[in-house]
């Protein structure tokens, strides 16, 4: 598998799209956001502009990982992101993750942004599995994997110490043939009722 291709994914609400060197602005900006800190990065994480401008900037020559800027169709605006990474050969899988700032919350483009790459990995690049891990107390992020079809496998009970208080880590999953039943509509939800 070539994760190099980084294609545009586009959908009715969100335009997945290479990142650029330029996002870091973008990106700096949606990780001020505690919600993004809480549920996202290691209590001892130092990030500076330098380095996320050094790290997007080399997003799109990276072959074992696809991360996709998630934007607002309608402004263009730099929402968030989406990644499939850990590419297993011999599972066909990859893990999952994403993050939506503040300003793409609440309107359904993380929802869609997640069915894009999602569909796009088992559709294009024919994965059998994308798994993910989140926080129990993350509860926006497990209902949006619960919207598009992701089932949840096993509960590491208090597996973090995050702000002085232990977690739970889900590890959820979701497989290619469920994927081709639902296409991220498991329940036979159509996109207008979202």
């Amino acid at each position: 598998m070539d994760f190099s291709v980084k294609p545009v994914l586009t959908g009715e609400k969100t335009v997945l799209r290479p990142f650029t060197e330029a996002d870091a602005d973008g990106i700096w900006e949606i990780i001020q956001d505690p919600e993004v800190i809480r549920f996202t990065f290691e209590p001892s994480t130092e990030l500076t502009l330098e380095r996320l401008r050094s790290f997007y900037g080399s997003r799109a020559t990276q072959p074992d990982r696809l991360d996709l800027a998630v934007t607002d169709r309608t402004t263009g605006e730099l929402v968030g992101e989406v990644v499939l990474y850990e590419w297993d050969p011999t599972a066909r899988s990859c893990t999952f993750r994403t993050l939506i700032g503040p300003r793409g919350r609440g309107r359904g483009l993380g929802t869609e942004a997640t069915r894009l790459i999602v569909g796009h990995g088992f559709g294009q690049l024919g994965l059998h599995r994308v798994q993910l891990e989140v926080y129990g107390d993350n509860h926006r992020a497990r209902r949006v994997y619960e919207k598009v079809g992701f089932v949840v496998e096993g509960v590491r009970r208090e597996a973090a110490l995050r702000d002085g208080e232990w977690t739970d880590d889900v590890l959820m999953a979701v497989l290619d043939r469920e994927w081709a039943a639902h296409r991220g509509f498991p329940g036979g939800v159509s996109s207008t009722a979202l």
